[in-house]
């Protein structure tokens, strides 16, 4: 195998690898020169489709109206929703009002309201061509036929709207936009405004029906729960009535009273200590000393008290007296008898509010234990009753349910009323579709663009798709990066300017193009090969380079013509040049220069030294060429073309010539060039510019070790003049001016 020489890489600094294919920038600049006007062709073709796109289309109108939802308007009767009004709007909500507004009954209603079932655009009578013959193709595979009736008709009236009608939410804002196109403004105005005015009129009578509705429901439950709560409350009172049940704004009597008979006698037992004490107390005081001042502050009576003041008026003067006169004194006597009066007057006091004292705690105890036995009484009672009042709060608690409800019911059945009276939509209309002054489709300048952008898009797709699917080669950098070996040049195709003339086997042969060089030495033709020459001229400062092959991968290829023209331009420069027919098979280079020889390589191979007597000159150039004459097609050309003969004259002929080019045999078909590879120097490789495959110049050039060593570098022939000249258009206008491609 072969391996590319490093300084033929790409040479792009960015590439990029595209189904095994490396596209550079080069590359791609190349690509565009070589197939422009297939791009210019298509972007032609888009652009001329989207004209008379523009010519034909029908001109359609927009117009537009805006919707609000606002749910603040609905809360203008409603006090108690009034700090909900900042409230945010469910976003499916707004979505459901979309699908509203394009629904069919509310589109229906437009299409009767506004008798769009008598205009031709929406009622089918005056459909294009495509659209007629798709109708009667659907009505035949439907089996209907006859006259559509009305309901087919507003349907697909309807179905023409939906198209024609664009409902979207603005943003993420609470607007709906609702377009609507037609081939007519004022149509597309109306209409948009009808879709408007029907959902407005078509939200109140949906509310007003709703709330008509909830009202009916609310007066019948209302009456039932008016029933209910009523016939609560008359069995509480009747259960009340059967269990003697009385009620107080304090709660039931019969606990009222149990709480008052106990704090009542609570208040006794506490008088009855009372009363005890105060009978203990002058029950002690009767067994002391009555004149004694605790006893006297203890009872605190005043009849006590004046007479104990009396009693120590008398003691005092009893003591005087005694001490003057004497106890035996009748005085004396008369005070100590008036004491002891008073003695027993305080005692029988005493005595007095004992009894007193006895009968007030008599009187208590009587009290509290009247108390105790009505408390006993009471909570016999109250026990007895307990179960009865369980019951009562169920009844109570049912009845205030109901009577709940029934004030909640009848307070909704008022709202109802008044919301039936005024309703109110969530939705306003905030702009209102004027007539449009311009068209809104098709867009001319858009269309353009878009026809060119495309055009662009597909040329290009083209274009690429052309070239990376083609398997041949078509510009130098091609051969460089597929065979590692330097592009010495592209031919020009000069088949055009050939002359046919009849050769000696009665074939016909182009005798013109052989000796082009001559006739033409300015053309780019003879200047390329001069590049070949001047390559071979810089190998041969290296190395000896004389023999030179000339070789193609497969037949017709120009290599033939390659190596006439070739020996012809070497020979004109004053070099003294041999041209070899090395093609033992089909012998076209004799055809072409010699066609009447009758000797030649095969003579000149059996005596080397008298190859002189084969040779013939040409005239114009000074060329000598050996010819190659035989009978019939050898079977063994590879050996006789690579035997010691042909080194042998190769030999003798390198002592005469500076220049020995020889016309090999392809290398794919046979194995001729294969063979004689070691007895050449170098080898220029012929390939045919946009014909020659990929894969072919992989194979050939991968079947022979020697021909890769040898070959000194390729030239791609019978290039296209005019794809070359787009190629090449980056060189400038002046590149081909050294160029005469005249005689």
């Amino acid at each position: 195998m072969f391996q590319p020489r490093d300084q033929f890489q790409p040479r792009a600094k960015y590439a990029i690898e595209l189904g095994g294919t490396t596209l550079s920038v080069d590359r791609v600049i190349d690509i565009l020169r070589r197939q422009w006007p297939l791009i210019a062709s298509i972007v032609g073709a888009a652009l001329a489709l989207v004209v008379i796109y523009l010519l034909v289309a029908t001109p359609m109108f927009t117009a537009n109206a805006r919707i609000l939802m606002d749910t603040r308007q609905t809360q203008v009767l409603d006090s108690k929703d009034s700090g909900m009004s900042n409230a945010l709007i469910d976003t499916g909500f707004v979505d459901s009002q979309v699908e509203i507004l394009q629904s069919d009954d509310l589109l229906l209603s437009i299409v009767r309201r506004l008798k769009l079932i008598e205009d031709p655009e929406y009622n089918g009578s005056n459909p294009g061509a495509v659209a007629l013959v798709i109708g009667k193709l659907m009505s035949s595979l439907s089996g209907s036929d006859g006259p559509p009736s009305k309901e087919r008709i507003e349907r697909a009236a309807v179905e023409t709207i939906q198209k024609n009608l664009k409902v979207e939410r603005v943003l993420t804002t609470y607007v709906l936009s609702v377009s609507f196109r037609s081939s007519n403004p004022d149509k597309a105005a109306l209409v948009a405004n009808a879709v408007a005015d029907a959902y407005i009129v078509g939200a109140l009578e949906a509310k007003y029906q709703s709330t008509k509705r909830a009202g009916e429901w609310l007066q019948q439950r209302s009456a039932e729960l008016r029933e209910q709560a009523t016939a609560s409350d008359r069995a509480v009172q009747t259960f009340k009535a059967q269990n003697n049940i009385v009620g107080t704004s304090r709660g039931l009597m019969s606990e009222q009273q149990l709480t008052d008979v106990n704090t009542q006698l609570v208040q006794a037992r506490a008088s009855t200590a009372e009363a005890k004490a105060r009978l203990d107390r002058i029950n002690g005081v009767l067994d002391k000393d009555l004149v004694q001042p605790t006893v006297t502050d203890a009872l605190n009576n005043t009849v006590i008290t004046r007479l104990r003041a009396q009693y120590l008026d008398l003691a005092a003067q009893y003591a005087d007296w005694s001490t003057r006169y004497g106890k035996t004194h009748q005085a004396a006597i008369n005070l100590a008898n008036r004491m002891d009066e008073l003695r027993k007057a305080m005692a029988d006091e005493v005595r007095r509010i004992a009894d007193a004292y006895r009968s007030e705690y008599e009187i208590a105890k009587s009290r509290e234990k009247s108390l105790e036995d009505n408390l006993n009484s009471l909570v016999s009672q109250a026990g007895s009753t307990s179960q009865a009042q369980v019951k009562l709060r169920d009844l109570e608690s049912a009845a205030d349910t109901y009577r709940n409800l029934y004030n909640s019911f009848l307070e909704k059945l008022q709202n109802a009323t008044q919301n039936q009276s005024f309703p109110i939509s969530e939705a306003r209309i905030i702009g209102t579709a004027v007539k449009p002054d311009k068209k809104s489709s098709p867009k001319t300048v858009l269309a353009l663009i878009g026809g060119l952008f495309g055009g662009l898009c597909f040329g290009f797709g083209a274009a690429f798709a052309r070239e990376l699917l083609s398997d041949v080669l078509r510009s130098p950098n091609d051969v460089e990066d597929l065979l590692g070996v330097k592009c010495l040049g592209v031919l020009p195709d000069i088949r055009a300017t050939g002359q046919l003339i009849k050769a000696a086997d009665g074939s016909t042969v182009d005798a013109a193009i052989s000796n082009y060089v001559v006739d033409h030495p300015f053309s780019r033709f003879a200047e390329t090969l001069r590049n070949i020459k001047v390559s071979i001229d810089v190998a041969r400062l290296q190395r000896d380079v004389k023999v030179i092959g000339i070789l193609s991968s497969l037949p017709k290829e120009g290599k033939t013509t390659v190596s006439a023209n070739f020996g012809h331009l070497t020979a004109l420069t004053g070099h003294r040049t041999l041209l070899i027919d090395g093609d033992l098979h089909t012998r076209s280079l004799t055809r072409e220069l010699a066609p009447h020889a009758k000797s030649g390589l095969v003579e000149a191979l059996k005596d080397p030294h008298s190859f002189g007597y084969h040779i013939q000159r040409s005239k114009e150039s000074g060329l000598d060429f050996l010819p190659s004459f035989v009978a019939s097609r050898m079977v063994n050309s590879a050996d006789v073309i690579a035997s010691k003969s042909m080194a042998d004259l190769l030999a003798v002929v390198r002592e005469e010539y500076e220049y020995i080019i020889i016309d090999l045999a392809p290398v794919m078909p046979v194995s001729d060039a294969k063979a004689v590879s070691h007895l050449v120097d170098a080898m220029v490789y012929v390939i045919e510019w946009g014909r020659t495959s990929r894969n072919a110049l992989q194979e050939s050039m991968a079947s022979s070790e020697g021909i890769q060593k040898k070959v000194l570098g390729a030239v791609l022939n019978r290039a296209n003049p005019k794809m070359l000249k787009r190629i090449e258009a980056y060189k400038g206008s002046h590149y081909g001016s050294y160029y005469v491609e005249g005689a």
